[in-house]
């Protein structure tokens, strides 16, 4: 009986440490996609992914994300969302400050999560401006993708790029709400001929998404499922029991799915089992079946 408490209070402070350790780095998660739409580009081209940091600080004024993202090399920066918190009592500044450095690399946009959306429909339930949040990093030259789209053109193949907002009823955590591909198209228009990169904060519409005709989406939210276990996570912040996509790159045809597990945390800060990560996407010329 002594023995089984002592083993028992050992994995509990070796858990305790890895929670801590795992809430103060992260790691670069690598994808390679390849589309019959992207044939014709002559070399492989890369996007930095940034989901969920949470106002979270890696390094004096987050030198060491920076750090990583330049070293990535990226031909585009694509920000899913949730780089803030929106509870009243914490500074988005060093965020701010953060993301403000990021086209001194390349072309950086940025679509909305849950955090940001609600402070920008319910300005009045917060201390904290979105307006100011965001005329601050546009003046940066940042790009905002509020239901909105912008095209990049390599080698002759037109990528359009498209952030989503999708109604704040749908991030509700009382049951999934319905969401139509038809709903999207109301929003964001119909996708076309262009290779479509859909960044779409929830990723529980994952296969609306496809319907839509994305053919890659970058998703985040999820936090990895907080504690990972073979095959995925636990648990979603909309207590989503092992939800479906919550970290890692899914393929359903000729779609692609890249679901970030995020750089930070927020109300419950731990991960177990679950590294916080910065996602980098090299889209290749080659044709193949599957990634």
């Amino acid at each position: 009986m002594k023995s089984t408490i002592i083993i028992l209070l050992l994995f509990l402070f070796a858990a305790a440490g890895e929670v801590i350790r795992e809430l103060h780095v992260f790691r670069v998660t690598r994808y390679k996609i390849r589309h019959v739409k992207l044939a014709g580009l002559k070399h492989t081209r890369k996007l930095v992914f940034l989901s969920d940091l949470h106002n979270c600080c890696y390094g004096r004024e987050n030198d060491k994300l920076f750090a990583a993202i330049e070293k990535e090399c990226p031909d585009l920066i694509l920000i899913g969302g949730d780089m803030l918190l929106r509870r009243d009592g914490w500074s988005y500044r060093q965020t701010v400050e953060f993301i403000s450095r990021l086209p001194k690399i390349c072309k950086v946009y940025y679509a909305n999560g849950n955090h940001e959306q609600k402070l920008k429909e319910w300005p009045e339930r917060y201390r904290q401006s979105y307006k100011e949040y965001r005329q601050r990093l546009a003046k940066a030259g940042v790009h905002f993708l509020e239901n909105e789209s912008d095209t990049a053109e390599w080698d002759g193949v037109c990528i359009r790029i498209t952030g989503l907002e999708i109604p704040l009823k749908n991030y509700e955590r009382s049951g999934r709400k319905q969401l139509s591909a038809g709903e999207i198209e109301e929003r964001i228009g119909r996708a076309g001929g262009a290779y479509e990169i859909l960044l779409a904060h929830h990723p529980g519409y994952i296969g609306v998404y496809q319907d839509w005709g994305a053919d890659l989406i970058l998703s985040g939210h999820y936090h990895g499922g907080v504690v990972g276990i073979p095959g995925g996570g636990v648990i979603a912040p909309d207590f989503t029991l092992f939800p479906k996509y919550c970290g890692g790159c899914y393929q359903a045809g000729d779609s692609a799915a890249v679901v970030s597990r995020g750089l930070g945390a927020h109300s419950v800060p731990v991960r177990f089992m679950n590294p916080a990560e910065l996602v980098a996407v090299e889209l290749s010329p080659q044709v193949s079946a599957g990634l």
